[in-house]
């Protein structure tokens, strides 16, 4: 394998900004991530605060007593618990079979920064990546895109359940599970590493009930080598931990909610969109009764906090009551999730990607609403991996391979056909409807108004022969020169798949089925630099 860095832009201008730390996206933020000293800045910061290294730890521990074990993954339970231990932290959804490759992009930037950061500190540095299990957005996780007849199409699992049930209580078929996977599989194709990655992926489904438990199993076998520690969003026993912070939460509703929407104010004076939706008086967090999430306001008039469709109504003493009794009954939004990791981890860097930095951004006021300082937030690895054969028909056709990242291959694609079409016959059928147009609307002039339907309709019956002549050349055309016109969409389904980037559609296991266990370690072993460049690595 090998690495190049090149220049491609953020998915969103406000992105773009601050990885080049430029005003005035960069005022929205405590840290300079420019700054060459900004982690030693940000350890003395953290040293002057004091967290439950042991309680986390054992809670880390217990969570992932179930999953692959490895002396790397004990080794960062035992530097958590250090007091001068802070972690590199991020999270995601939790994605059937990793969902996109920008998870693993994350886990991988995760532990690079943490591996980096010890060397650079002195100082117990340990990955920890959050699944995002509270989420109840059941169909952002339910799919993988595979190439079918030479195009991209999304193979969902199920529909899954109608209401807003949280993903960590979501238990699958495994015979329905297992089926999905072999199909998914057979679109990847056979290779001699199936066998082995269809074993283990086996393994996986066996040793789970719910679809985080699935993810969760998977991510930890491929990367317990490196020490990444896990868990999930919503496990009960974090949930513990979490209580005193539920209860600040609580208390301070208006006072972060009021920040958060000063600040956002502050924003869009300065022509950005606002990424956080938020009410005058939400409480961002949402009540879930086992079945659903439901997000609760306060409402002035009834002293009281209500579901906002009016399904459910609380004081403020009975939510406090319900927190001792049932701490599994709260959960975060977008606002609050990253100030719960604040109290929660010794935090030395979080890793973001393009829509993570823009809603962070709107959070500094209610950090120090709560005394806090945001942590330097670092954009996590853009990546793209280029395949050798791929790289072939790139250097055939002679195209630059930033520029296809970039934009695409619509420009390319069309000067070929232009180049191969039959241009003569083209025009011939354009001046032929043009022809058509101009008698019939002389007939229409002359004709009766009973027969206009009738001569209208005539004008599109000969119009629609046309054009389906002119489908039926462009077929032949095509499949004359259907070798190189699949040339610049195999080139475009890999590196700009549906005009997105590869990150957001393409899964990690095409690669491991096609280039086996070892893909992991080999895409680690590079050296990567938080510099907010694009990755290119060529297979």
């Amino acid at each position: 394998m090998e690495l190049e860095t090149i220049s491609i832009p953020a998915t969103n201008r406000f992105a773009s900004l601050y990885i080049d730390q430029k005003q005035p996206v960069k005022s929205f933020f405590h840290y300079d991530i420019t700054n060459s000293h900004v982690f030693e800045k940000r350890l003395e910061d953290l040293h002057k605060r004091n967290f439950a290294r042991d309680e986390l730890a054992n809670c880390i521990e217990t969570y992932m007593e179930r999953f692959p074990k490895s002396g790397e993954i004990k080794e960062s339970l035992l530097k958590l618990k250090l007091d001068d231990s802070s972690v590199v932290i991020g999270g995601q959804q939790a994605g059937l079979l990793t969902g996109p490759l920008y998870t693993i992009h994350k886990i991988i930037s995760i532990i690079h920064l943490a591996k980096q950061q010890e060397e650079k500190l002195g100082k117990p540095v340990v990955p920890i990546f959050w699944i995002a299990g509270e989420d109840h957005d059941y169909l952002e996780i339910n799919h993988v895109f595979v190439v079918s007849e030479r195009s991209l199409k999304k193979i969902s699992y199920s529909e899954g359940p109608i209401d807003k049930r949280m993903v960590s209580d979501i238990v699958y078929d495994k015979n329905q599970l297992s089926k999905w996977i072999k199909k998914v599989f057979e679109h990847f194709g056979e290779t001699v590493h199936t066998k082995n990655i269809m074993a283990l992926i086996d393994e996986a489904l066996n040793q789970s009930k719910s679809l985080v438990d699935f993810f969760t199993y998977i991510v930890v076998d491929l990367f317990k080598d490196y020490g990444l520690l896990v868990i999930d969003s919503a496990d009960k026993n974090l949930r513990q931990l979490e209580v005193p912070f539920f209860q600040e939460l609580i208390e301070n509703q208006q006072r972060i909610t009021d920040s958060v929407i000063r600040q956002q104010t502050l924003i869009k004076e300065n022509d950005f969109p606002n990424a956080i939706d938020i009410s005058e008086n939400a409480l961002n967090l949402f009540y879930y009764n086992g079945m659903e999430r439901i997000l609760l306001e306060y409402q002035q008039e009834k002293d009281g906090f209500v579901g906002k469709n009016g399904e459910v109504f609380f004081t403020k003493n009975e939510l406090l009551d319900i927190l001792e009794e049932n701490p599994s009954a709260f959960s975060n939004n977008v606002v609050t999730r990253p100030i719960m990791q604040e109290w929660l981890f010794p935090t030395l860097a979080f890793i973001a990607g393009p829509g993570e930095i823009a809603y962070w951004g709107e959070l500094k006021l209610a950090f120090e609403g709560l005394q806090f300082q945001m942590p330097p937030i670092i954009p996590r690895l853009n990546i793209s991996l280029l395949e050798r054969s791929i790289e072939s028909d790139m250097n055939e056709l002679n195209l630059d391979v930033e520029k296809v990242i970039r934009n695409g291959l619509q420009d390319e694609k069309q000067v070929y056909w232009d180049s191969i079409k039959n241009h003569d016959l083209e025009r011939l059928i354009n001046e032929s409807k043009a022809f058509l147009e101009t008698q019939y609307k002389q007939m229409e002039a002359k004709a009766d108004k009973g027969l206009l339907p009738i001569v209208e309709k005539n004008l599109q019956f000969h119009q629609n022969q046309l054009d389906f002549l002119q489908r039926k050349a462009d077929i032949m055309i095509s499949e004359k020169n259907d070798v190189m016109l699949e040339r610049y969409n195999r080139i475009e389904r890999l590196l700009k798949p549906n005009g997105a980037p590869q990150e957001r559609i393409w899964n990690i296991y095409y690669f491991l089925n096609k280039y086996g266990e070892t893909f992991i370690d080999q895409i680690m072993t590079l050296q990567y630099q938080f510099d907010g460049k694009h990755k290119l690595i060529r297979i």
